[in-house]
C-alpha cells in the first residue's frame, strides 16, 4: 500500500535559503515528507539531473479586467492560468477592479465567479481602489480585508483611476488599521499630461512618444511622494513596477533611512528598452506600457536592485491586449501613443526570463530565483508557510525545471490570447517540464493536465512584511504625528 499521493525522487531542490539533494513525497495535496528512502507512492516522479523549485507566484497581472480606458483585456482566467501553469507559475494574484462607478462588494463577487468557474491555479485577489468614499473606507473595504483580500493597489496617475495626496492618507490610514498593504502605481500625472498635451499638438503621435511623455522623472517624483506620505503615517508601502534608475535610487535612499518601503519589477525592465517602441508604423505599441522600458543604464539599475533587496519581488505585470481595434489600435492606423492600451503580455514567460537571463548566465543565484519569485509574494502577500517554497506543510506547488532545455521563444508556442509576444525570437535555455499545484499535475508533456475550474481562492493573511521591524514603528509615527500638532510627549 503507497503510504504517499506522489513522490518526486532524486531532484535537486531549491528555495530561498538552501540547494539541497532530496525526495520529497506528496499526501493530499501537502508536502508531508523531505529526505531520501521515503515510502512508495501512489505516483513517482524521476527528477534526477533536473531542479525542482517552488511554484512560482505572480503577484501582479491582469486578467479578464476592465482598463480604464474601458478595453477588456484578452485573457480569460482559463487562458490566464494555462498561460501562467505552462510557465512555471502556481498562483496568480490578479486584480478585482474597482472604477469610480462601482461598488467593492460587487466587484468582488462578480470577479470572484468568474475565477471559480474557470481557473486552473490557485488565486488570490487584489483590490484596484478608485472611489475611496466613506462606505468604500469604513465598511466595503474593511470587510473584503477580512474575507482574505488583505492588499489593494491604488493610481497616481490616470484621469479614471488616480487618488490624490489626501485621498491617499484615507487610505494609507484604513490599511494601517486592517492590516493590509497598499501597493501604488507611482508616476506624476500631471507631468505626463503636460508633455503628452505638447508632444500631440507638435503632431508626435507615434508609439515612441510614449516613452517621452513618461519620463523617469514622472516615475521618480511619485515615487518620492508616495513614500513620504507613508513615512508620515508609518505605514509599509509597496511601488510596483519600477523601471527606472531615478527611482530606484529613490527607494533605495528611503530604505536607508529606515522607511518600511517595498518594491516590485518586471521581465520588461529587464529585457526591453525604449528603442523597441520606435518601430515601423504602429508596431512599437506592442512595447507600450506604463512606466515605459527605459534604457541599458535603468535595465543595469533593476538588476542591481534585485541583488541587493531594494527590488524585493519579480512580477509579470501581464497586461494583455491584442494588436488590433480590441486593444492596442483602438482607431485602426490613426491611434495615437494616448490611445493605445497599455501593457504588455508576460505570464508565461516570467519565470523562464529570469532562469535563462538570471539564474544561466550567472547573473543572479538559484536561491535569490526563487525568493524573487515565489518566496518574497509568499511573504508580502499574506501566503507564507502555505506558498512559495519547499517545507514540510507547505502546499505541494512546484516545478521541475531542466536546465539544459534550449528554446526560441515565439507567439504560437505560448498559451495566452494575445497573438503576439515582446520577446519574439530570444533563446532562452532552461524550462519548467513538470508543474504541480496542490499536488496535482497540472502541466506534463507539455500538456494541460487539469481541468476548467480547478484551481482554488486563496484566502490571505496579512502581510508577514506589515510587521517588518526595519519600518518606522507605530510608536514613532504616533510620536512624529503628536510633534506635528504640538502634543510632544512619550508615546
Amino acid at each position: 500500500m503507497s503510504d504517499f499521493d506522489l513522490v518526486i525522487r532524486n531532484g535537486r531542490i531549491a528555495t530561498a535559503s538552501d540547494v539541497f539533494a532530496a525526495d520529497i513525497a506528496v499526501r493530499d495535496g501537502v508536502i508531508a515528507a523531505l529526505g531520501k528512502g521515503l515510502a512508495p507512492g501512489k505516483r513517482e516522479i524521476d527528477a534526477a539531473g533536473r531542479w525542482v523549485l517552488p511554484g512560482g507566484i505572480d503577484s501582479h497581472c491582469h486578467v479578464e479586467q476592465l482598463s480604464g480606458m474601458g478595453l477588456m483585456c484578452a485573457d480569460d482566467f482559463y487562458s490566464a492560468t494555462v498561460s501562467a501553469a505552462f510557465g512555471g507559475t502556481t498562483t496568480i494574484i490578479p486584480f478585482a477592479a474597482q472604477h469610480r462607478d462601482m461598488k467593492i462588494p460587487e466587484v468582488v463577487a462578480d470577479y470572484g465567479k468568474l475565477a471559480r468557474e474557470k481557473a486552473v491555479i490557485d488565486y488570490g485577489f487584489h483590490l484596484i481602489l478608485a472611489n475611496p468614499d466613506d462606505t468604500a473606507l469604513q465598511t466595503d473595504l474593511p470587510k473584503a480585508i477580512r474575507d482574505g483580500i488583505t492588499s489593494l493597489k491604488v493610481y497616481m496617475t490616470y484621469d479614471k483611476l488616480k487618488l490624490d495626496d489626501h485621498q491617499l492618507l484615507d487610505v494609507l490610514s484604513v490599511a494601517a488599521r486592517e492590516q493590509a498593504l497598499v501597493m501604488v502605481h507611482a508616476e506624476n500625472h500631471d507631468m505626463i499630461r503636460w508633455l503628452a498635451h505638447r508632444l500631440l499638438e507638435q503632431g508626435h503621435t507615434a508609439p515612441k512618444f510614449h516613452a517621452v511623455a513618461h519620463d523617469p522623472l514622472a516615475e521618480a517624483e511619485a515615487t518620492n511622494r508616495a513614500i513620504a506620505l507613508s513615512r508620515l503615517l508609518g505605514v509599509p508601502l509597496l511601488i510596483v513596477h519600477v523601471s527606472g534608475q531615478e527611482a530606484i535610487h529613490t527607494i533605495r535612499r528611503a530604505k536607508q533611512r529606515g522607511a518600511a518601503v517595498y518594491a516590485e519589477t518586471c521581465p520588461q525592465y529587464l529585457f526591453l528598452t525604449a528603442e523597441d517602441l520606435d518601430r515601423e508604423g504602429l508596431q512599437g505599441a506592442m512595447f507600450c506600457c506604463s512606466p515605459p522600458p527605459r534604457d541599458k543604464e535603468s535595465q543595469e539599475a533593476v538588476w542591481a536592485g534585485m541583488k541587493d533587496g531594494t527590488l524585493y519581488t519579480y512580477s509579470s505585470d501581464h497586461a494583455p491586449y491584442r494588436f488590433d481595434k480590441s486593444g492596442k489600435l483602438p482607431k485602426g492606423d490613426a491611434t495615437t501613443f494616448k490611445e493605445m492600451a497599455n501593457g504588455v503580455p508576460g505570464l508565461e514567460l516570467r519565470l523562464p526570463l529570469l532562469f535563462s537571463e538570471g539564474v544561466m548566465a550567472g547573473r543572479i543565484s538559484m536561491q535569490e530565483f526563487v525568493a524573487l519569485t515565489a518566496t518574497n509574494h509568499a511573504e508580502m502577500y499574506g501566503l507564507s508557510g502555505r506558498k512559495g517554497t519547499i517545507a514540510v506543510g507547505a502546499d505541494a506547488d512546484l516545478g521541475i525545471w531542466n536546465q539544459d532545455r534550449e528554446i526560441t521563444v515565439t507567439a504560437t508556442m505560448l498559451h495566452d490570447n494575445v497573438g503576439y509576444t515582446p520577446y519574439e525570437g530570444r533563446q532562452l535555455k532552461g524550462w519548467p517540464e513538470i508543474v504541480i499545484n496542490r499536488g496535482r499535475v497540472v502541466i506534463e508533456n507539455n500538456e494541460l493536465k487539469v481541468e476548467r475550474g480547478s484551481g482554488q481562492f486563496l484566502k490571505r493573511k496579512p502581510s508577514d512584511m506589515l510587521a517588518d521591524p526595519t519600518g518606522i514603528s507605530a510608536a514613532v509615527a504616533r510620536q512624529m504625528l503628536r510633534s506635528l500638532v504640538g502634543m510632544g510627549g512619550p508615546a
